[in-house]
């Protein structure tokens, strides 16, 4: 992360502002405390200022020490106090108000000329801080802290190259180190002089030739002012120093990558993936931001396989990496692959809530129902609040034809649904649904209503509701309304439209029902046993016997029709 030159100097200021309260401040309370017994007669007024300030009792020690001064204005010790004090409670104007006269009184007392320099500092005096601490650094040449204001105090002025000065002193006192170096690299960088932050890097990289970091940097400086092949130069050196530096891979293919180099850039990513010391959190955050995410899944599927099958293999006890493979794979459709990922990060760790949830997509997709019944029985032990297992082991059983388990799966699930009321849709659906299969039109009735109460535009719901009410001759009118509507909602759904044309069969309108059945055909029907007998069906009722009979002929060359389809066809009669 990068720090700003003047957060850096400002946490230096507050940290070396905070020391004068320790070692410094208890050695001068000693000495001041003398003045005070030898000078006045404040000594005990003066102790008890000092016991309400270690007591963070503020206002009352800055009252006791003002008393102090009032008895004896040319008391600088308390002037010195108070001026702590003041920057305690953040009134800059009172604290350098006692600070200046505390330095006139005694100006060779080194603790208040520092308070002073400091206070002007904050109060963006800086031509009058730096003069002190000239004189302070004067009187004590090997005071490193002193310097390290002075140049802060320049900086803030804008006198770049006094700053660098004043960084060089130290240099010149402590020897090569990082702070100091990038200190003046950013100096440089202020000042316009690029080639002069180039050689403090190159500096550091003389001094600690194994530290390959200095040469990253380096790089990094390089291609931020285009000087590319300087920058590729530095990352090839790395390879050399540490060929197992966890992201000199990575910055190699980001340098070919933007150079248009995209086939040594993708080399140089495999490269980088097949690092175990990068973390996988790191490699996933790299695959987002190289690859806008659907252009990931959608246009690179080959490089995202590649690479992901090397993030697994790479790491193959990190459950992180089998999931995210397993998700890119469920989005490209492969859904047993992403199946037996997802069962590999259960085997690694089995807590995860989504995990069990893509698994059970991935079964349902599969048409595993036997399996979604299993893993979703699991599931629920793990997470026995969560209402999509449950719907998950419904679904399992409905296909299965247990409509027992699936029911009950159904009706414990809908009373953990809270605050959702698609998922409550969705469940009063099955249950509809499976009420239907086990005869019971009642509660299947209510069920279709509950969903649209919830969602009167279910398109599905009204089709499936009005068929089933066809079915049974009840309601016809109610589902003629019902059917219209979700023919309305879903245009050019076939089932939709096969069902309304029943419908108007139901209610004897053969001519209507044939103009419907022959749009369910060419709006996808086509392949349907069931809408092929239906037509038939119609024509038998239009006393077009013939192409009734042929009609049923088609049926039967289809999937699978009705229980009378064979008897239709074999006495070449209507049974309904």
């Amino acid at each position: 992360m990068k720090i700003s030159g003047k957060i850096i100097i400002f946490l230096i200021l507050i940290i070396a502002f905070q020391s004068c309260k320790t070692t410094q401040e208890s050695a001068t309370i000693k000495d001041i405390n003398q003045k005070i017994i030898t000078t006045n007669d404040n000594s005990q007024l003066f102790i008890d200022a000092n016991k309400q300030k270690i007591l963070e009792n503020y206002n009352e020690a800055i009252r006791l020490f003002n008393k102090c001064v009032e008895a004896e204005p040319n008391d600088a010790a308390s002037r010195y106090e108070l001026a702590k004090l003041y920057t305690l409670i953040n009134d800059k104007e009172a604290a350098l108000e006692q600070a200046e006269k505390a330095f006139k009184i005694d100006p060779e007392n080194k603790w208040y000329a520092l308070i002073l320099a400091r206070l002007y500092i904050r109060n963006a005096d800086y031509k009058n801080s730096i003069k002190i601490y000239r004189q302070l650094i004067k009187n004590e040449s090997e005071n490193i802290d002193y310097i390290f204001e002075l140049a802060s105090a320049y900086f803030f002025i804008s006198d770049y190259q006094k700053a660098i000065d004043a960084y060089d002193e130290i240099e010149r006192k402590l020897g090569i180190n990082e702070r100091i170096s990038f200190q003046k690299k950013d100096l440089y960088i202020r000042a316009g002089k690029i080639d002069k932050a180039i050689n403090e890097i190159k500096k550091l990289i003389n001094a600690f030739p194994k530290e390959s970091r200095y040469y990253s940097i380096l790089a990094e400086f390089y291609l931020s002012n285009n000087m590319k092949e300087k920058g590729l130069e530095i990352y090839k050196k790395i390879v050399e120093i540490n060929p197992q530096n966890e992201f000199i891979h990575i910055s190699l293919s980001d340098y070919y990558r933007k150079n248009g180099e995209n086939e040594k850039a993708f080399e140089e990513l495999k490269l980088g993936f097949a690092n175990p010391i990068l973390d996988v959190e790191t490699k996933i955050q790299i695959l987002k931001t190289y690859y806008p995410f659907t252009s990931f899944i959608n246009n690179n599927k080959e490089q995202a396989r590649e690479l992901l099958e090397i993030l697994v293999n790479t790491h193959p006890d990190d459950s992180n990496s089998q999931q995210y493979l397993a998700y890119i794979l469920y989005k490209q459709n492969k859904f047993q692959e992403a199946r037996e990922k997802y069962l590999k990060v259960i085997q690694l760790d089995s807590i995860y809530y989504y995990t069990w949830e893509q698994l059970l997509f991935c079964e349902s997709k599969l048409e595993n129902y036997d399996l979604m019944v299993k893993e979703s029985s699991l599931a629920i032990k793990l997470f026995p609040h969560q209402p999509i297992f449950y719907l998950f082991s419904g679904l399992g059983n409905y296909q299965l034809r247990n409509f027992e388990a699936a029911i009950k799966s159904f009706e414990f699930g809908l009373k953990f649904v809270v605050d959702n009321n698609a998922m409550k849709a969705q469940f009063y659906s099955f249950i509809g649904d499976t009420y239907h299969e086990l005869k019971n039109h009642k509660k299947s009735d209510e069920a279709y209503e509950k969903v649209l109460e919830i969602e009167p535009e279910n398109s599905l719901v009204l089709n499936n509701y009005a068929y089933y009410l066809s079915l049974r001759n009840e309601n016809l009118e109610k589902a003629e309304k019902m059917s219209k509507k979700s023919i309305e909602l879903d245009k050019g759904n076939s089932s939709n439209l096969d069902t309304y044309a029943w419908i108007l069969y139901k209610l004897n309108k053969f001519e209507e029902a044939k103009v419907w059945i022959e749009k369910a055909i060419r709006r996808g029907g086509e392949e349907s046993a069931v809408i092929w007998e239906h037509f038939g069906d119609i024509l038998y009722k239009l006393n077009r016997k013939e192409e009734a009979f042929n009609t049923w002929e088609k049926a039967k060359a289809k999937e699978k029709g009705s229980e009378l389809l064979d008897k239709k066809i074999q006495d070449k009669k209507l049974y309904e």
